[in-house]
């Protein structure tokens, strides 16, 4: 059997192999991307029917072509959002081939590269690019095993409110997903409770300006770091119903009922923690934190922003913060189906090098292996703050592809006095 090579192979054809694709083409390296679906095929088969982006159109992009025919202040459905992808693919001509899986990847004994197996056969290629991201496998808990008349489902599998069976629903995980898809339940008439663990919680917009700006202008983005006790919190923000900020009282007075973290289950009662109060009282500190430091920039540099004091308004305590549900029957409850909104872990199986950690997580310098050759990217905290959004990736592949443009010119170079022979 023939064997393809490739300088550089791309794992992945969502937005973090596209980026790849752009900066390896300008930096003139030739390369080859690997996707065994469809481009950005999360987006269009693991999200649910309303989601729509939490940043806005003029922001979560790629700074070489804009959202066609979108407000650039509006937040692009699911579709658009994967459909741009494919229209930035043909327009920067990415040499993507789809249907393809790579099985496993072994460094070469004795030479430098790689040999790849695929679904469709072998590649060797000197370079190899894992853009599969960290969001690849759901992460539902083993806690709830057998709860008798209960289904259960990760996020990913949640499309809307009538395919659930009839009957209250526990969704638990607070961050963009969990809450977005708890209160489209609540909209829809269902029971919903809601198990709040801990999270930021930053204005959808204040003084009338998106909080991505906000982040822009004050540097955050940019955080190289996760601050201290931050590195696996939550983000509660939502882009829904043209973007609001999400209120966990405001919810609780609409009828969604909250709940501390869950922590155990008896085969009949759920048990949470009694840290709802708590967890709530640190979303108001980071929510007031930018908001304080939005109107410091306001006030240091003379912008004339509008006033916005209704947004340090907080909503009263509702019952089920003051008086917190510590244990739930879920038939009492008429508790029909669990969703677990609880985020994903990585998966590279494929990689059969030892460059991970304990926990199977790259090691890594932003987005450099130690293994000569291998390259991770769409990694959280990559190189920054935002190097898990689409702008962020984007940025993140040029340093990736600028540095195996760089070493490509040192494997190339060759003395005078051998060029001479």
């Amino acid at each position: 059997m023939s064997v393809e090579t490739a300088d550089t192979l791309v794992v992945g054809g969502g937005q973090a192999g596209v980026a790849m694709s752009e900066h390896l083409s300008k930096a003139g390296v030739p390369h080859l991307v690997l996707e065994r679906s469809r481009i950005a095929e999360r987006w269009r088969s693991q999200r649910w029917d309303s989601l729509v982006a939490n940043g806005p159109a003029w922001h979560d992009r790629f700074p070489g072509m804009e959202f066609p025919n979108f407000d650039p202040d509006g937040f692009p459905t699911k579709e658009a959002v994967a459909d741009y992808f494919e229209a930035y693919a043909r327009q920067i001509g990415a040499p993507i081939r789809c249907g393809i899986e790579v099985k496993s990847v072994e460094r070469h004994v004795g030479r430098y590269g790689f040999r790849v197996e695929t679904s469709h056969g072998v590649i060797e290629a000197q370079n190899v690019v894992a853009a599969t991201g960290a969001f690849q496998v759901p992460v539902v808990p083993n806690l709830i095993a057998n709860a008798s008349g209960v289904a259960q489902m990760h996020s990913t599998k949640y499309r809307n409110p009538s395919q659930l069976p009839e009957g209250a629903v526990l969704v638990i995980g607070a961050g963009s997903s969990g809450t977005q898809i708890a209160e489209e339940l609540l909209l829809a008439g269902r029971r919903v409770y809601l198990s709040v663990g801990r999270h930021d919680r930053p204005p959808r917009a204040y003084r009338g300006r998106d909080f991505c700006w906000w982040l822009g202008v004050l540097g955050k983005w940019d955080a190289e770091t996760p601050g201290p006790g931050t590195e696996h919190v939550t983000i509660a923000v939502s882009g829904a119903r043209g973007g609001y900020t999400i209120d966990f009282r405001r919810l609780a007075a609409r009828g969604m009922t909250l709940l501390g973290r869950t922590v155990s289950f008896d085969g009949t009662r759920l048990s949470f923690s009694e840290d709802l109060a708590q967890n709530l009282a640190r979303g108001d500190v980071n929510y007031m934190a930018l908001l304080d430091e939005a109107d410091d920039y306001v006030a240091r540099n003379g912008i004339d922003l509008p006033a916005d004091p209704e947004a340090r308004r907080i909503e009263p305590e509702p019952d089920c913060v003051a008086k917190p549900i510590l244990s739930l029957n879920l038939g009492q409850a008429g508790i029909r189906t669990i969703i677990w909104a609880t985020g994903f872990s990585s998966d590279y199986s494929w990689l059969k090098m030892d460059i991970f950690d304990e926990h199977g997580r790259p090691k890594h310098q932003r987005g450099v292996s130690a293994e000569r050759g291998i390259y991770f990217l769409g990694l959280p905290w990559q190189s920054r703050r935002g190097s898990s959004f689409i702008w962020g990736v984007w940025h993140d592949a040029k340093h990736l592809a600028d540095r195996i443009s760089t070493q490509r010119k040192y494997d190339e170079y060759r003395p005078s006095s051998q060029n001479g022979q």
